[in-house]
């Protein structure tokens, strides 16, 4: 939380959308996003909650706004979206930008539960997301490989992977009275189940695992394309 000195020097600065939405960012990195509500945003902008609305409409706007503020982040990041118009090294190229999406995306947690809310792209995301295809052109793909490409990838190409359930180390002994049912699975969970410290945006969604899916698309892509 900002400090009272640096409360009282933003009480002097003009309000504006940007610092608005930087302050949302802020404010939902430090106090999580649960936190961010108008009222609580003004009283960090040191403001009444109704000048915020001269800047944005309602708290769905600003929501759309901090999201775009992270993929500007992104464009920061990855050196602007600008694609070449041939990349014999596009799977290089993919890989790179998706894992310094990631590293943003890891800065701010709570985006991804933010973009599952919301009904569209945004002006930075869409641009994002048209690199993506333009890396995918550069490297020879054609739009029918590139369209199954984008579904394959999901939201792995923002960096970030939906988890499909909370998983949990087993206890031996609950394993020895799960194998007689699901055999398979116990025998997995007891050589690879881990409580691991170091998750980042879910369970066993860590950096290792991430890449590992991520080559594995990206390795079965350039495969397709020599195919084709």
């Amino acid at each position: 939380m900002s400090s009272t000195a640096e409360r009282s020097a933003g009480r002097r600065a003009p309000l504006t959308r940007d610092r608005v939405l930087r302050t949302a960012v802020e404010l939902a990195d430090t106090a999580g996003i649960d936190a961010l509500t108008i009222r609580r945003l003004a009283s960090e902008l040191g403001v009444e909650a109704m000048s915020l609305y001269y800047h944005v409409a309602n708290k769905e706007a600003i929501l759309d706004g901090v999201v775009d503020l992270v993929f500007q982040e992104i464009e920061q990041a990855v050196g602007g979206f600008a694609v070449a118009a041939t990349d014999a090294a596009w799977t290089t190229t993919l890989r790179t930008r998706i894992l310094a999406a990631r590293a943003v995306m890891l800065r701010h947690p709570w985006v991804p539960a933010v973009m599952d809310t919301r009904t569209g792209l945004g002006l930075t995301q869409a641009r994002y997301v048209d690199a993506v295809v333009g890396i995918l052109r550069s490297g020879g793909l054609s739009f029918d490989l590139i369209h199954h490409a984008m579904h394959a990838l999901g939201s792995r190409m923002f960096g970030f992977t939906q988890e499909l359930g909370e998983e949990e180390a087993q206890d031996p002994a609950d394993l020895e009275q799960m194998a007689a049912m699901v055999p398979h699975l116990a025998a997995m969970l007891a050589e690879v189940a881990h409580d691991d410290p170091d998750s980042t945006l879910g369970w066993c969604d860590d950096q290792v695992e991430f890449e590992f899916g991520l080559d594995l698309i990206l390795d079965g892509l350039e495969r397709r394309a020599r195919q084709a």
